[in-house]
């Protein structure tokens, strides 16, 4: 089951209660203060107050939702019998991945979320209070590396967006523990900028130099075939609400999300698919797209004349796993 990239009813319902009489001027101030704090390499800690929470959630909540929602969804797709029943959020923020989690496996029943900054734990639980799946969900204050040191194992592990606050000895022991902690799979989302494949790339040698499994978007757990100055990311199109426009100033009714993840197993995928790295390029003829393969990146050509690999091909959206053709 694939999961939508928009926001579940029950979170919208909530986030909008949340924003009743909410001054849209000064969420768009806020959330661009946070925006550039974020981008100096600064964390959470500019937000401080309920309103800098809300303006946070309002601004990214849904593209960090449609971000880890995609991550979820290639990992179901390579490992179908995945059905996790205890979840450890790290670096939770307002909640965003516990909810995709909820959505994408509704196997989970035990939800754990781990952050530094309480005024988005507030809002987290806020938001929680009246959902079907996550009303009983626990959130550990304080520095989520510290509490990950003490929390017990769960089946599936999430980190969205928080390796990137930290240090490159920080992120090598947080990568470290997350493993320790994650019985049967660790899921890591960063930005889809080079820095952020580059964070990713190094905890995922890391890990397999631990006994990870790549179940996607690699293939294989070889060394990343590409080369500088290309690097690997996704993009996930998500509807932008009309609040959601007012705050970012924008008129196109949808934004896109770029994104990087890595989701690792304790055992080896069944089976192993091709992933679509870009755009794929439908012409008259042929259809030709950037394949990452187990024997490294090809660039595969469709022709036309092949009715029903070619109707298949046309089918193919940057990010998808895919039988590749010969």
């Amino acid at each position: 089951m694939m999961i939508s990239p928009t926001l579940p009813a029950e979170l919208k319902a909530a986030l909008d209660g949340k924003l009743q009489g909410f001054s849209r001027t000064d969420a768009a101030q806020r959330s661009q203060k946070i925006s550039t704090a974020y981008r100096a390499g600064g964390g959470s800690g500019t937000i401080k107050s309920e309103a800098d929470a809300l303006a946070y959630a309002l601004a990214r909540m849904p593209a960090t939702y449609a971000a880890v929602a995609a991550s979820l969804n290639a990992l179901t797709e390579i490992a179908p019998s995945l059905a996790p029943e205890t979840l450890l959020d790290v670096g939770a923020g307002p909640g965003t991945a516990s909810w995709a989690a909820a959505e994408a496996f509704p196997s989970l029943q035990d939800f754990t979320l781990l952050d530094a900054n309480a005024t988005l734990s507030r809002l987290a639980l806020d938001l929680a209070r009246d959902s079907s799946r996550l009303a009983e969900c626990r959130y550990l204050p304080g520095d989520a590396g510290a509490n990950l040191a003490e929390v017990s194992q769960a089946d599936l592990v999430i980190a969205s967006y928080i390796i990137g606050e930290l240090s490159e000895a920080d992120q090598r022991k947080l990568a470290e523990t997350m493993w320790a902690k994650a019985r049967h799979a660790l899921v890591v989302i960063e930005p889809g900028t080079p820095a952020g494949y580059a964070r990713i790339l190094a905890l995922r040698q890391q890990l397999i130099t631990a006994g990870a499994y790549v179940a996607a978007p690699c293939p294989h757990e070889r060394p990343c075939p590409l080369i500088a100055p290309d690097w690997c990311h996704f993009s996930q199109r998500l509807p932008r609400s009309q609040a959601h426009r007012q705050i970012k100033s924008a008129e196109v009714p949808f934004e896109d999300e770029r994104f990087i993840y890595v989701a690792l197993t304790r055992t080896a995928p069944a089976s192993r698919a091709a992933r679509v790295l870009a755009p794929p390029d439908v012409g008259k003829a042929e259809i030709a797209a950037k394949l990452c393969t187990e024997e490294g990146v090809a660039l595969t050509k469709v022709p036309r004349r092949d009715k029903a690999a070619y109707a298949s091909a046309r089918r193919w959206r940057w990010g998808d796993a895919v039988i590749a053709e010969s």
